[in-house]
């Protein structure tokens, strides 16, 4: 038996007093170092968790989820070994407000500012990232960041004052190389280089495929194989299906490829370390294509994620499909759950460990939604139950035309070129539709692309008055609320050209504001 220095100088100081006393002492400090051991032994058993985030893909992008076009052999292998959820929905279309809400697991209009594009976390709301710190895991963000802190007692600022960027990490690299800006080029040496004695937290986060197609000019075929041909494109109906369009599909599925590929990368590296069995992998994206009638949308082309899980010791593997309904906010609770750690009373959503045992559980009955200024001021809200989505707009009187990079793009140019030309579909013309309706209803799996609204449909009364009842529910108990003042547009909404307004000197209310919705932990219906 081998004791430490400080044990044989208790020992030894013990000479004197009688024998069954010194025996005592002994297996007291024996005791003392077998629980160190299990504790250290805890520690390291527990499951790495790694979140790999793509910026801006639309959930059937992937060959994994029905795309002809799509080339992404390594996810599509992760769900063919783990678990496809195909009832996945964020709380926000939106870039910042999206990962906010993924790592605080609260509804947008639950964070303060941080409801709208570029605007930072309050300081009272923990991290998931904070916690998986305090519990001993090795914490790294590589790529995209968008997401800050409010300093304790400081007024609101916008997050791109780095200064203030909360700091529940170990590492935080940009990710870029100089043949690569998609944010993915040190995942691998970040697996290489951490500390090998403690679980890890890793938040990859891609910059592919967001705008503005850097991948095309940076392109490694050896690597991610030849590039999408316009040709090949699948064109989402509500899109121009004409040379342009194809191409700045085929542009952004390169990115999507690109991703695809560091993604495999990282799950190289894990078998090479001998530690994938036990490591927790989500893929997923923090909102839609970043095209017409998807970004920022309430829709699915806006709103659905591709979410894909692995943890083969955790996930048994004898069924790959999950089509229960799983919300964002409930990524949180899951990893804290799977790394034994009591999330706090502020986490709004599920711990998913059970559908990992039985994908068939009965889980959640609604998933909720919201579309705040990203850009452009607006308000809206949706419900997904019963087979169903619920959309109900508060800003009926301007269009839906998604983000200003998107209003920028060929793809839109084509459909304002087929409305002069009285050439649009009734799918096409969405876009510019105006006023908007108030209310949706769409029978999801009749409908998949949102169509065809049954809203004010007699046969779907009973249905439409029940979401919108539900709905309430949850704007009442969350705290959510429709200000007057909301955030004024920064851009054109015909070109996306900016009107040289700054954002933070416009006085606006956010959702919730006037409520302290931030403060609120219920998390209305579930």
């Amino acid at each position: 038996m081998t004791f430490s220095c400080a044990s044989k100088k208790l020992l030894s100081c013990c000479a004197h007093v009688p024998r069954l006393f010194r025996i005592s002492i002994a297996l007291v400090t024996l005791l003392g170092a077998v629980h160190l051991r299990a504790a250290d032994s805890v520690v390291l058993d527990r499951p790495n968790v790694i979140l790999l985030i793509a910026d801006d893909m639309s959930w059937d992008d992937l060959g994994c989820s029905g795309s002809r076009c799509a080339r992404t052999p390594r996810i599509d292998a992760i769900a063919a070994t783990g678990l496809r959820f195909t009832n996945a929905f964020l709380t926000a279309s939106s870039c910042s407000p999206s990962r906010a809400s993924i790592m605080t697991s609260r509804y947008p209009h639950n964070l303060g500012r941080a409801a709208e594009l570029h605007e930072p976390i309050p300081a009272h709301v923990p991290w998931l990232a904070s916690l998986m710190h305090q519990a001993g895991y090795f914490t790294a963000l590589v790529g995209k960041n968008h997401m800050t802190s409010e300093k304790p007692g400081s007024q609101s600022q916008n997050l791109k004052d780095e200064s203030r960027f909360l700091k529940p990490w170990n590492l935080v690299l940009a990710g870029n190389l100089p043949d690569n800006s998609g944010g993915h080029g040190q995942w691998v040496e970040t697996l290489r280089d951490r500390p090998k004695e403690k679980p890890f937290f890793g938040w990859f986060a891609s910059f592919d495929a967001h705008r503005e197609w850097e991948a095309d000019d940076e392109w490694n075929e050896v690597l991610y194989g030849p590039k999408h041909l316009p040709e090949e494109i699948d064109v989402p109906v509500f899109l121009v299906d004409d040379d342009q369009t194809r191409q700045d599909l085929a542009s952004y599925h390169n990115e999507v490829t690109r991703f695809d590929y560091f993604c495999g990368q990282v799950m190289d590296e894990l078998a090479r370390q001998n530690v994938l069995e036990n490591t927790l992998v989500f893929v997923l994206s923090d909102n839609g294509r970043p095209f017409p009638r998807s970004k920022t949308r309430l829709h699915d082309s806006g709103m659905k994620t591709a979410l894909v899980a692995t943890w083969p010791r955790g996930i048994p593997g004898t069924i790959h499909t999950c089509e229960s309904l799983v919300s964002s906010i409930d990524l949180a609770p899951t990893i804290l759950e799977a790394a034994g750690v009591s999330p706090p009373k502020t986490f709004q959503g599920l711990s998913m460990l059970p559908l990992f045992r039985d994908p068939h559980a009965i889980f959640r009955t609604a998933a909720f939604s919201e579309h705040n200024w990203h850009d452009y001021e607006a308000h809206g809200r949706s419900v997904r139950s019963e087979g169903y989505l619920y959309i109900r707009n508060s800003r009926t009187q301007t269009p839906w035309q998604g983000p200003a990079d998107s209003v920028r793009s060929k793809s839109h140019a084509s459909l304002r070129r087929a409305r002069a030309n009285a050439e649009l579909t009734p799918a096409q013309a969405d876009v510019f539709r105006t006023p908007r309706p108030a209310e949706e209803l769409y029978r999801v799996g009749d409908d998949p692309d949102q169509l065809h609204s049954l809203s004010g449909d007699p046969s779907h009364t009973d249905v439409q008055q029940r979401l919108s009842h539900l709905l309430d529910t949850w704007i009442e108990q969350t705290g959510d609320s429709v200000p007057e003042n909301l955030s004024a547009d920064r851009f054109d909404r015909e070109t996306g050209r900016s009107l040289g307004r700054d954002k933070q000197s416009l006085p606006s209310t956010v959702p919730g504001e006037d409520r302290r919705a931030s403060h609120i932990p219920d998390s209305g219906p579930r």
